[in-house]
């Protein structure tokens, strides 16, 4: 028995060490961390059990029966993050360069079946090389299957990403649909082809990290949620993002004890510039609402005229969805309409519910706008806010003109809630336009059409640019004091918490694509 026992002892030793003693002094000469330290350090001491230490390949081409390693390039099993349970796999870039295989992939779709059925969390900690090139069609069909499950679990359990190195062609459309992705500055890039295909097909120059890299995903294309300066940061970022999740779509988020005391937020009072003109941080309402130092950001970077994230009002988890009046006035675009919309199904996919800030002068105009689909992609976050059945309340601080009134979670798309403050503008655009467009005549024939202007354009302000009109109509539930309006939204959420909505039967809508 003894001798038996000290077969398995060295076999899992041999699994622990990956590509051997070399490979994983190079991986930390990158600043990177191991397959198996990143699974150690994500998850509670002691908590990881793995799954299939002992798989190998079953490859005899291009000699690769002589050359193996246990565990085939991926770490994969279940442990606790927080005392929560988590399903997680791990490539090392120590085997093969973290190349997927059929066994890979097979280790994979294992642990991806096990999170589905457990209701529980499934996080990839990324960093491969791509497909391995010496199983050719096996490899390619090991993606495909990890691509259908993941269509499989959206919705159902949450799926994290954490691009920790290179992850390109076809490994690329597995974190691109899972719910969040997470890249490391300088360590980590995505692509579907790389610089040297760039080159030889457009005759563009362009390093790997200009054209897929973390800063590049983050600000340009949207596609990195999270960036982060190493891999620590990353896997602390995953853990900070796990707290504000459910396990499951039949779950609600984990509350954390909080104790009510007076909710009064003043600074909340000369946060809006008395020039309707002039812009200022939404940041600074978003803290003066939420639970102190709760306030987790998505897309920082990217679409910076909105703002969408996670943070906890009386201890419970919510998402913020809030125009950001420092760029671009806050208008709606493009990018931040998809954005918006892609955080809003998801708080709605996992029982998140969800505070709406507006401050909202329209949408942006221009051919550029009109012709990359302002109207189609506009159109998703009204479809996704329409859709959405969490508690949905909204607070108008300022502007709200024309159709992005509608869209930004309007009492008529179905919002529980809608306060404003008594700085709030709702209209069908702002005073000037509307009064240069109703009194254009009047305008034209007066001695002074500048101070007739002025006058008329006072006069509508006065009359429409409140939130009185809309009130009286029920548009609006209540207009509040601004520094009370914590304490508001502790009251609305608290009263929502038992919602339920009744949907018609259909296998799914057809959201604008």
């Amino acid at each position: 028995m003894e001798k038996k026992i000290k077969e398995l002892q060295d076999k899992l030793a041999e699994a622990k060490l990956g590509g051997g003693i070399k490979r994983i002094e190079t991986q930390h000469a990158k600043k990177k961390l191991t397959a198996r330290e990143r699974v150690n350090y994500l998850m509670d001491e002691g908590s990881f059990e793995e799954i299939d230490a002992l798989v190998t390949h079953r490859t005899t081409d291009f000699g690769m029966e002589n050359e193996q390693y246990y565990g085939d390039g991926v770490i994969t099993g279940y442990g606790t993050v927080n005392g929560r349970l988590v399903f997680v796999f791990a490539q090392d870039f120590t085997v093969f360069g973290g190349a997927l295989s059929e066994t890979h992939a097979e280790k994979i779709c294992k642990v991806m079946d096990m999170a589905l059925k457990n209701g529980a969390p499934m996080i990839g900690l990324n960093d491969s090389g791509g497909a391995r090139i010496q199983e050719g069609v096996r490899s390619l069909g090991g993606y495909a299957d990890i691509f259908f499950r993941n269509v499989k679990s959206s919705g159902i359990i949450p799926q994290i990403s954490a691009i920790m190195g290179p992850c390109a062609g076809g490994a690329v459309y597995s974190p691109a649909m899972t719910d969040f992705t997470m890249m490391v500055e300088n360590t980590s890039y995505m692509f579907v082809t790389g610089p040297n295909v760039v080159k030889t097909v457009t005759n563009e120059t362009v390093t790997s990290e200009e054209l897929g890299g973390a800063s590049t995903h983050s600000t340009k294309s949207g596609v990195a949620h999270t960036t982060s300066a190493n891999d620590v940061e990353c896997l602390e970022d995953v853990k900070k993002l796990l707290s504000y999740l459910p396990q499951s779509n039949k779950e609600k988020t984990p509350k954390v004890p909080y104790e009510l005391k007076d909710e009064i937020r003043e600074q909340l009072m000369s946060i809006i510039p008395d020039n309707p003109n002039k812009p200022y941080d939404m940041h600074e309402v978003i803290q003066g609402i939420i639970d102190e130092e709760s306030f987790f950001e998505i897309h920082k970077d990217y679409a910076e005229n909105i703002i969408v994230g996670f943070a906890r009002l009386g201890g419970r988890s919510i998402g913020i969805v809030a125009n950001q009046p420092l760029y671009l006035a806050g208008v709606l675009d493009v990018n931040s309409s998809v954005k918006a919309a892609r955080f809003t199904r998801f708080c709605d996919c996992f029982n998140i519910p969800l505070l709406v800030l507006v401050d909202v002068p329209g949408f942006l105009p221009g051919t550029d706008q009109e012709w990359t689909g302002i109207i189609r992609h506009g159109a998703k976050l009204l479809y996704a806010l329409s859709e959405a059945t969490v508690p949905r309340v909204t607070v108008i601080t300022r502007k709200a003109y024309g159709g992005a009134y509608d869209v930004m979670n309007s009492k008529h798309i179905g919002a529980d809630m809608n306060f404003a403050w008594p700085t709030a503008e709702i209209a069908v655009m702002g005073a000037k336009g509307a009064s240069e467009i109703i009194f254009k005549k009047e305008i034209a024939e007066a001695e002074d059409p500048t101070a007739k202007l002025i006058e008329k354009e006072n006069e509508y302000a006065e009359k429409f640019a409140t939130p009185y009109r809309a009130a009286q109509r029920g548009f609006i539930d209540e207009v509040i004091v601004p520094n009370e309006t914590r304490k508001k939204l502790l009251k609305a959420f608290s009263m929502l918490e038992h919602k339920e909505v009744e949907l018609p039967k259909r296998k799914h809508g057809n959201i604008p694509l």
